[in-house]
């Protein structure tokens, strides 16, 4: 497991994912990776059908990606995203988060990221009554 987020910073990501996913039926998740000699978001989008990230109903899951290791990261969303969003709707918030990172606040970056994606995702897809939690909020970790 990757030692890079300490258990406080871990419980601060999973609760800021928690609170995002109360108010739409996105599903948000954050996952890191040792480096590959792959570029990041070629890297993003294997780790996300490994997750089963593309089993939401909706298809509207958002990946966070960090690579510590090689100091990337990438935001990917699902196809039911990408559908219905302009051009260029990830670039303030990967903006926002590349800003904290380069000061050292790599989990302000993820959290703040985190709650930006809520606010955009509960615009398109907000939540209803008996929309159900469909993967899970920790952390994941690669190899």
């Amino acid at each position: 497991m990757i030692d890079f987020f300490t258990k406080e910073e871990g419980d601060r990501i999973v609760e800021a994912i928690r609170l995002a996913e109360l108010r739409t039926s996105g599903e948000i998740r954050v996952h890191l990776e040792v480096g590959s000699g792959q570029k990041t978001i070629r890297e993003a989008v294997k780790i996300f059908a490994k997750l089963g990230m593309k089993q939401t109903k909706d298809r509207n899951g958002v990946l966070f990606l960090l690579v510590p290791e090689k100091k990337e990261f990438s935001i990917y969303g699902d196809v039911g995203i990408h559908k219905i969003v302009p051009e260029g709707y990830w670039e303030d918030i990967v903006t926002h988060v590349e800003k904290q990172f380069r000061l050292g606040a790599f989990t302000d970056g993820v959290c703040e990221g985190i709650q930006m994606v809520g606010e955009k995702l509960k615009m398109h897809f907000p939540y209803k009554t008996g929309d159900e939690n469909e993967l899970p909020n920790q952390i994941s970790y690669g190899q």
